[in-house]
């Protein structure tokens, strides 16, 4: 049985309204994260501060046992999907992914003359990312080609294969092989997204 936690910002449920948002975190599972600029902002269009993200990516998910197996960075946002072991090492690494990166890219728009961006990572009073674990192998292959496919889908490049800032580490077929021999898939919990899409919810 995994492990299984959540993120607690607040005490509080609900606020203004709204149900506050929550990361969860589970041992042995794919996760699909996902984070954008604030206000849609193109941090990620020069080239120090593209070399910046993948240097403090490459560092955290190291730090923190999470194997990317795809994953893209476009001008303003990035995916990744990958295999995370220890659940509760999600958050930190996130913490200091984004900390870092905003950081040392805002120091680097600061000396370009364009201001520092306050918040960096998604909106104020939001989550400054999502994350999500996989349920099924159908749902593994579309988060896989989505990420792939981000530099086509923004009309950056033609081929993904052109474009530098999509990096591959495992190939789809073997990881979701090795995802059913870990048993990495949260089978017991059902995607409404998917559900409704083939049919399957009401």
């Amino acid at each position: 049985m995994s492990w299984t936690d959540k993120s607690r910002p607040s005490q509080k449920r609900v606020h203004g309204g709204r149900h506050r948002f929550e990361h969860w975190y589970r041992d042995n599972q794919i996760y699909f994260i996902t984070s954008r600029c604030a206000e849609g902002f193109l941090a990620f269009e020069g080239a120090e501060a593209r070399a910046i993200f993948w240097s403090k990516f490459d560092q955290y998910t190291a730090a923190h046992g999470f194997v990317p197996w795809v994953t893209t960075l476009i001008g303003n946002h990035y995916h990744t999907l990958g295999y995370m072991k220890v659940g509760r090492e999600l958050g930190e690494m996130m913490r200091q992914l984004h900390g870092s990166v905003s950081k040392l890219v805002n120091d680097v728009l600061e000396q370009s003359g364009l201001g520092r961006l306050r918040p960096f990572w998604g909106a104020k009073g939001r989550q400054d990312y999502f994350d999500g674990c996989i349920r099924d192998e159908v749902q593994c292959r579309r988060a896989y080609r989505y990420t792939i496919t981000q530099s086509v889908r923004h009309k950056v490049c033609a081929d993904w294969r052109a474009y530098p800032d999509t990096r591959v580490n495992v190939e789809l077929e073997r990881g979701v092989r090795r995802a059913v021999e870990l048993s990495a898939f949260l089978y017991d919990v059902p995607y409404r997204r998917y559900q409704r899409r083939e049919g399957l919810g009401h």
